[in-house]
Order: C-alpha cells, then sequence, then structure tokens
C-alpha cells in the first residue's frame, strides 16, 4: 500500500494475517503507534511502515516472533521513541534496515546484526564510536545522511561500495577508503585536515581501487590538491568546492581519463589551469568559480563540455574564437575576471544555445544498487547568476542555458550573429565597455527570460523587437547612453524604473520623462518636469512684456503727436528691445 494517502492508526487486524509475508505500508499518512500484534506475524519476511507521522514507543513486543524478518523500515518525520531492553537479541537477522528515531543512541540490538547489506538512517542522533564502524564496514550500501552523528573520521577506514554520510556533524580527519568503494559522499560536514591523508595513503599507492565518485565539498580540507591523482583512474565525479583548498591545481589530474565532472569552486587555487587536463577528454562540467586562477580561458576543454564556469577569478586575454567550438555548451559563465577584447561573432554557432536537448542523464550520475532497476543518482549542480540573483540548480540544470560575460573589459559592438541563439534563456553582459546599439534581431531570442545589459556604453534607440520576448522576467539596461522613447508594450512597461534609469536621454512609461514627436523633423524629444516649468515661464514672461509693451504703445499713439512726449517714447522703446534681447538672444 506504499506511496498513498491513506490515514488513522495501522489497523490491528492486520496482525491476524498469519501467513503474510510482504507488509509495506510505508509513505501514507498513518498516525499513531504500530500494532504490537504486528509481532506475531512469524512468516514476515518484509516490513515497511516508514515516511509516516507514527508516534509512540517502539520494543520488542512489536518483533517478539518475527524470526524470519530480512528487510525492516521502520522511521516517522514526527517521532517514534525506542525502548528496547538492552538485553534483548532479536530472533531475526536483518539484510536491509532504514531507521529513524528520536533517542540519543542507536538501540543495543543494532549491534547484533551481522549480516546487513544495505543500512539507512534519516533525521536521528546518535553517537558513532568505532564498533559502529567496524559494524558497518560489512554493509555494502551505507546511506546515513541528514543525521547528527557524533563521531571522529581520523582512523575509520569506509569499506562499503556506496557511502553517503554527507549532512552530518562528523568532524576529524578524512577517512580512508578500501578499494571496494566506488561512491562516497562525505559533504557539509566538520571534516578538517589535507586531502592527501585520503588520496596518498599506503593502502591506494598500487593504484587498484573502483572509486568513480567522490564528494568533500562543504568541509574546512585545507592544504593543497596533492599530486596523488594517478592512483585514482577511475574517477568520474569529482566535488572538493567550499573547502580551504590551496596552491595550484596539479598536473596530475590529466591521468583521469574517464572524468566528466570537476568541480573545484570557492577555494584558494592560483595559477593556470595545467594543459595536462586536455587528457580528460570525457569532461562535461569545469567548474572553477571564486577562487584566484590567472592565465588565458582555457582553450584545450573538450569540445563536448556543457557548462565552463570560470566566473571570479583573475582570467584575462580575450574570448579566442576557439571557443565557438565547443558546440555542446549550455551555460558559459566567464564573468567577474578582467577578459578584454571583443565577443567573438562565431558564438551563434553553438548549436546547443540554438535548440537545447541535453537530457538530464547527460548532468548526472548512475550508479546500479543491490537490486534490479534501481540506481544511486546524483545530479550535477552549479550556482547561476540569473534574473538578478544567484541561484543553485541541479536535478533542472540540463534545462538552463546561460551565458554571463558580465563584469570584465569587453569593448565593441554586441555582434548580431549572437542574437540568433533561440534557445538561449539568460544573457548577462552588464559592466563592460561594449558600444553600438542593441540589434534589432535581438527579438529573435523568444525564449530569453533574463538580460541584463547595464552599466555599459550602449547607445541608440531600445528596439522594438525587445517588447516581443514574451517570456522575458528580468530586464536590466540601466546606466547606458540610450535615447528615446521605450517601445510600447505591457512587458516593457512592467518593468520598474530601475531597469532604465542612468540612461539621460530615455523617456516613457515607466520613466517619469514625458516623450512628444516633432512631426518636422521626426525625431522624439524628452520633456521633464522642471524642463517644462521653465519653458512655461519664458512664455509666460514674454507673453506679460508683449502686452504690455502693446497696450503701452496704444496709449501714446493718442498722444504722439506731441512733440513733447515723442523723444521720451522712442527712449523707452529702444530700452524695452535691448531688455528682451538681452534676456532671451533667440526671441
Amino acid at each position: 500500500m506504499e506511496d498513498n494517502n491513506f490515514d488513522g492508526p495501522i489497523p490491528d487486524w492486520l496482525g491476524d494475517f498469519e501467513r503474510l509475508e510482504t507488509l509495506i505500508l510505508g509513505v501514507n499518512n498513518f498516525s499513531g503507534s504500530i500494532p504490537t500484534n504486528l509481532g506475531n506475524l512469524s512468516t514476515l519476511i518484509t516490513l515497511i511502515v516508514g515516511s509516516n507521522p507514527l508516534t509512540g514507543v517502539v520494543s520488542e513486543r512489536n518483533f517478539a516472533k518475527l524470526s524470519k524478518l530480512k528487510e525492516l523500515g521502520i522511521y516517522s518525520y514526527v517521532g517514534l521513541i525506542f525502548d528496547f531492553d538492552s538485553d534483548w537479541i532479536p530472533p531475526f537477522q536483518l539484510e536491509e534496515l532504514v531507521l529513524g528515531f528520536s533517542n540519543p543512541n542507536l538501540p543495543a540490538w543494532f549491534y547484533t546484526q551481522q549480516y546487513l547489506e544495505r543500512l539507512t538512517i534519516w533525521d536521528s542522533s546518535f553517537e558513532a564510536p568505532d564498533k559502529f564502524w567496524n559494524l558497518v564496514s560489512s554493509v555494502i550500501e551505507l546511506e546515513l545522511e541528514d543525521n547528527l552523528i557524533d563521531g571522529d573520521m581520523s582512523n575509520v577506514l569506509l569499506n562499503s561500495t556506496i557511502i553517503d554520510i554527507s549532512s552530518n556533524h562528523l568532524k576529524g580527519c578524512l577517512p580512508q577508503l578500501s578499494a571496494n568503494v566506488v561512491i562516497v559522499s562525505l559533504s557539509n560536514n566538520l571534516l578538517s585536515g589535507e586531502l592527501s591523508a585520503l588520496l596518498c595513503g599506503h593502502n591506494v599507492s598500487n593504484g587498484k581501487n573502483n572509486l568513480m565518485y567522490l564528494d568533500i565539498s562543504l568541509n574546512n580540507i585545507s592544504g593543497g590538491l596533492t599530486n596523488c591523482w594517478k592512483n585514482w583512474k577511475s574517477l568520474v565525479a569529482i566535488h572538493l568546492g567550499s573547502n580551504n583548498l590551496s596552491g595550484k591545481i596539479p598536473s596530475s589530474l590529466g591521468f583521469l581519463s574517464n572524468l566528466a565532472s570537476l568541480h573545484l569552486h570557492e577555494n584558494n587555487l592560483h595559477g593556470q589551469v595545467p594543459l595536462s587536463l586536455q587528457n580528460c577528454r570525457s569532461l562535461l562540467v569545469f567548474n572553477v568559480r571564486n577562487n584566484q586562477l590567472s592565465g588565458n580561458i582555457p582553450l584545450w576543454i573538450s569540445h563536448g563540455v556543457l557548462a565552463l564556469q570560470l566566473r571570479s577569478n583573475h582570467f584575462t586575454g580575450k574570448i579566442s574564437p576557439q571557443i565557438c567550438h565547443m558546440s555542446s555548451l549550455i551555460v558559459l559563465d566567464i564573468a567577474q575576471n578582467t577578459i578584454s577584447g571583443h565577443i567573438p561573432s562565431c558564438l551563434g554557432n553553438i548549436k546547443t544555445l540554438l535548440f537545447n536537448n541535453v537530457s538530464r542523464n547527460k548532468l548526472s550520475f548512475k550508479f546500479p544498487t543491490l537490486y534490479p532497476g534501481r540506481f544511486y543518482r546524483n545530479d550535477d549542480s552549479l550556482e547561476l547568476v540569473t534574473k538578478g540573483q544567484a541561484l543553485d540548480y541541479d536535478r533542472n540544470l540540463h534545462f538552463m542555458t546561460l551565458i554571463d560575460m558580465s563584469s570584465n573589459n569587453l569593448s565593441g559592438t554586441i555582434p548580431p550573429q549572437m542574437f540568433s541563439l533561440i534557445g538561449l534563456v539568460s544573457l548577462n553582459l552588464s559592466n563592460n565597455k561594449l558600444s553600438g546599439e542593441i540589434p534589432n534581431e535581438i527579438g529573435n531570442m523568444k525564449n530569453l527570460e533574463s538580460l541584463d545589459f547595464s552599466t555599459n556604453k550602449l547607445g541608440g534607440e531600445i528596439p522594438q523587437s525587445l517588447s516581443k520576448l514574451s517570456f522575458l522576467g528580468y530586464l536590466n539596461l540601466s546606466f547606458n547612453n540610450l535615447t528615446g522613447k521605450i517601445p510600447s508594450g505591457t512587458q516593457l512597461q512592467g518593468f520598474s524604473t530601475l531597469s532604465y534609469m542612468g540612461n539621460h536621454d530615455l523617456c516613457g512609461s515607466p520613466l517619469t520623462k514625458i516623450c512628444f514627436q516633432d512631426d518636422k523633423h521626426k525625431h522624439t524629444k524628452l520633456v521633464d518636469e522642471d524642463e517644462n516649468q521653465s519653458k512655461f515661464f519664458v512664455w509666460f514672461y514674454i507673453g506679460m512684456e508683449s502686452g504690455f509693451v502693446t497696450g503701452f504703445v496704444g496709449v501714446c499713439c493718442a498722444i504722439f503727436l506731441n512733440k513733447k512726449f515723442r523723444h521720451v517714447l522712442f527712449k523707452f522703446l529702444y530700452d524695452l528691445r535691448y531688455r528682451l534681447h538681452a534676456r532671451w538672444p533667440s526671441t
């Protein structure tokens, strides 16, 4: 009955099925306690009641006669209390155990289970002494993620094929790995020390190991990347981001010919990317963001690479047209460097940015488990800046297409060929020295959701075709030299004034500057509130003084024949003309 919406208590009458072998009630809304008479089902082999809001106490009475039990899943997202006698020895020997509990320690009977092949513990808090690691060393699949485990890993030898002990409070130095380990994730813990303890020990010097997936990200690992990678040639994915690693990227990484995903982001690495990495011809994701790497953009990277993230480093030089040969790119992120020169027009030839057909499988690591048809799966992930914020993409990464060249020293015009990339979702060229006009071809980018051209030297009018981008949810054209009226249409008027600020000669909604059309010259002129007020007072004073002159002349005409006043009148008119000319020379 797994994965339904059953609720209420687990019915007692299930305990009357004397020949029942499998009872799976997981992923429902069953509440209350687990009936004790389920412990009378002596033929039961599989019992799974996990992922329900169960409460109450679980004791040996719930398992009294389950001598044939091989698979047990008992955990609750509300909280079960384990109250087992410390001397109780279960009548069963489990092969698979899934636990989740509220107690501060594992039940004592756990250490009697000598034939476990798969162990999963979720959302629990417990101590992990040496006897715990000795017991689980014979487990083939070990999943202990998202717990609060109090344990020091410095002297632990991990021996399971699949190991996921991420997101705990594990401390100490990195453990050792046996040759049996294929997948290990130690991410998001409090581990410290150097990588050499894991990669360069005497037990791996013969190079006989099967490790394919290594994740030690989000820890406190320090020191260099070591030069022992030649002993780990089976590696497919390496995640070492968000640590305190320093030094240069070692050339021995070039021995990893099967490497598909390399994440070294948010460390203190410096120097150039070694040329030896050109031997990693299977590389799909190369992420070194937020380091201190220098030199030119590496052009030897596999033409099949999907994501190239070099942002926030010290890369220099120009963007070579060779980058256009990376025809499978969906993410090109070279922001926040000191790259100069022009944007190559050949970027319009990158096929996947014309039509993205990358599948999720291309960006995820899969490995078969003990159970036919079931896989251990880990989706590749990247933090990308789009829509004005940093967002994490993992299982949806294959949907994302992005070019980010912001915060460099790029100059020249934006090549119109770039706007043939109709599959592009996010484009950021902000904080450069780009000039010229925004090409009208920008209207071709029908899938564009985020566009940032801010802080450049772009001029001319905003093309009308920009208003046709119906998916556009973020726009920033601020601080350029754009002129004229913002094209009408609900799309562009829906953005705030922040999207257009810093363009003095730009007018129209949503800005407060009003545009009016000059029919004679067919040019749009700007009128703001201060300018309106100034022009009003100019014409007001002209009209007032002209009216005064007219009335005054009319009166004077009546007495014009009087020679006594004639000389005085002509002198007054001369003085008045001089005053008007001095104040408004063009009138």
